[in-house]
């Protein structure tokens, strides 16, 4: 198993040790703040994605297609 270059391993070394550091009420909590922040991270990640691709479909309509070249002709 690969994460971020990390091994298995070394993210169980990580968890011990943030364990150890912070104790297990406080692993809760901090597991609870992240996932809060991942979910605020993809729904904007999404609504400007969502953005930028109704911005693209608009210019496309606005933009006038070149002089006697239709689609239609190839």
């Amino acid at each position: 198993m690969d994460f971020f270059g990390i091994g298995g391993g070394e993210i169980l070394l990580i968890l011990i040790i943030t364990l150890i550091v912070l104790g297990p009420g406080k692993i809760v909590g901090v597991g609870q703040t992240m996932g809060k922040m991942m979910r605020i991270l993809k729904k904007a990640t999404f609504d400007l994605t969502t953005q930028i691709s109704k911005e693209m479909e608009e210019e496309k309509k606005e933009r006038p297609s070149p002089k006697g070249k239709q689609p239609s002709d190839r």
